[in-house]
């Protein structure tokens, strides 16, 4: 037996539903990577990176192309988050990222970007049945999960809302596809992103608020 067959194998049965060992142990890495992102510790980018390469498996087995890909994304991001909190983008002296509310020029870039990549991908994935069975909400999932990383790679408190707006889709299209535990994960991610956004909500009031950036710009 391959090693991806192996992931791809049942761990165990919970509700009539067969959880296997790439969704088990991925989405675990993934709780552990926003848990990390909430305490604002760098470790949150290398661990994602395994995640995100753990969950190329468990989507693939569901022919969910859009989760593929989302998890290709997060590989290529985690990379240049974790380069840029190493590098001290928006650091504070205690060794944690420092955040913000994102400008409103960042906002609509960010808002403008996920409308135009979210028609992109989903009149992609319409166009090519093969790479996903629920093309928009697939693409939806992608596009959010890119955005947020986004967002939170530069420390914006606005990641949080991202996330949010992910999980509520991502919930119901996990259990329908046959990932219960990717479902339930997305549902502790859910408390953990309330509990996140509060808490990066109330950092970025007693943050030194930097000089206004774009979004695609070069460093401070």
């Amino acid at each position: 037996m391959s090693v991806l067959d192996s992931l791809n194998s049942t761990a165990f049965e919970a509700f009539d539903q067969h959880v296997i060992w790439s969704d088990m142990i991925g989405n675990l890495a993934g709780l552990a990577a926003l848990a990390l992102g909430w305490r604002r510790s760098v470790l949150t980018w290398p661990v994602q990176f395994l995640s995100g390469a753990i969950l190329i498996a468990a989507y693939s087995s569901a022919n969910l192309g859009g989760g593929v890909g989302k998890q290709l994304v997060v590989i290529v991001v985690a990379l240049w988050g974790w380069q840029q909190w190493r590098g001290g983008r928006g650091g504070s002296t205690d060794g944690a990222i420092t955040v913000r509310f994102a400008t409103w020029r960042e906002r609509a870039l960010l808002l403008a970007g996920a409308a135009a990549g979210t028609l992109l991908v989903g009149g992609l994935f319409t166009a090519y049945p093969d790479l996903s069975w629920n093309p928009w909400p697939d693409a939806y999932i992608f596009v959010g999960t890119l955005v947020a990383m986004v967002a939170q790679a530069r420390g914006l408190v606005e990641f949080w809302f991202a996330w949010l707006l992910v999980d509520l889709v991502g919930v119901p299209l996990n259990f329908h596809s046959g990932l219960p535990f990717s479902g339930l994960v997305y549902l502790v991610y859910l408390v953990l992103v309330l509990w996140g956004l509060r808490d990066w909500w109330r950092r970025s009031r007693t943050a030194v608020p930097p000089v206004s950036a774009p979004l695609q710009g070069a460093s401070a």
